[in-house]
Parts: C-alpha cells; sequence; structure tokens
C-alpha cells in the first residue's frame, strides 16, 4: 500500500492528522532554533508580556515554580532572557525576553500562518468556508479548552 493510501477510519482521524501535521511543524521551526516547546512557550509568552514575575509563568503554564526557574536559568545562560529586581526586593524579580530572545522566537506566528495556508491550499474558499462551518458547530457544544 503507497503512503499516500493509508486507511483512514473516520473524519476525526483526519482532524488528528492535520493536527500532527501542524504539531510537527512547530516543533519544526522551535527545534531549529535550539529550544524546546517549553523554552518557546515562555520566551514568546515574554516577548508578550514583559516584566512577568515566575509564579504567573508557573501558573500558566501549569508547572512548579522550581521548574519554571531551572527553564529561565537555561534561557538566562543563552542570553534569551533577564531577570530584573523590583524597587531593590531580590526576593521579587519580574522577567524580560531580550532582544535576541525577541527576535529568536518573532517568527513563530508567521511561520505558523504559512503551515496553515499550505495544509489548506488544496480547498478553494467555499470549501474552506464550508470547513470552517462544520469545524465550528462541532465546537460549539465541546468543552471550552483551558489554558
Amino acid at each position: 500500500m503507497a503512503e499516500s493510501e493509508i486507511p483512514w477510519s473516520s473524519s476525526l482521524d483526519l482532524v488528528r492528522w492535520i493536527g500532527w501535521a501542524q504539531r510537527k511543524a512547530g516543533e519544526d521551526w522551535i527545534r531549529e532554533r535550539e529550544l524546546s516547546h517549553e523554552q518557546a512557550f515562555v520566551l514568546g509568552y515574554l516577548a508578550q508580556n514583559p516584566g512577568s514575575i515566575q509564579r504567573d509563568i508557573a501558573a500558566l503554564t501549569r508547572t512548579s515554580a522550581a521548574s519554571v526557574s531551572s527553564l529561565v536559568q537555561g534561557l538566562e545562560r543563552r542570553g534569551l532572557v533577564e531577570r530584573r529586581t523590583e524597587n531593590g526586593d531580590e526576593r521579587r524579580k519580574r522577567v524580560y525576553a531580550t532582544s535576541v530572545g525577541a527576535e529568536l522566537i518573532a517568527g513563530f506566528d508567521t511561520a505558523m500562518a504559512a503551515v496553515n495556508e499550505t495544509i489548506l491550499a488544496p480547498l478553494d474558499q467555499a470549501e474552506r468556508d464550508s470547513l470552517q462551518a462544520l469545524l465550528s458547530k462541532i465546537t460549539a457544544v465541546l468543552p471550552q479548552p483551558t489554558r
């Protein structure tokens, strides 16, 4: 059986395949920059939310403060983020993406938009509109994802 003849048993298998293609492209983009998924997420968050505190990052990523501290230290060693004390209080540091870090992560949204366009390329606008309507109808009754 040729690779293009992979038998998929349901529409949802096909949706998972599309999700896999998106995820793989994102992971490849991140890996090319020698970042882990977690590092890329935190770096992107800091580029958009400068001066965040590590406790907020831990809550957002649903990880421990110690894990975030370790992750931030690794990014700091690479010169991608910096921690600054707030009003001289060493216990309260804010984290900022450096210009190098912000530049490293800057193209992710554009890269993912290009991936999405590649995935949808076989469809004309009417088909894209139909797909959007059908997926919106399905997801309208599903629980909302939490971040």
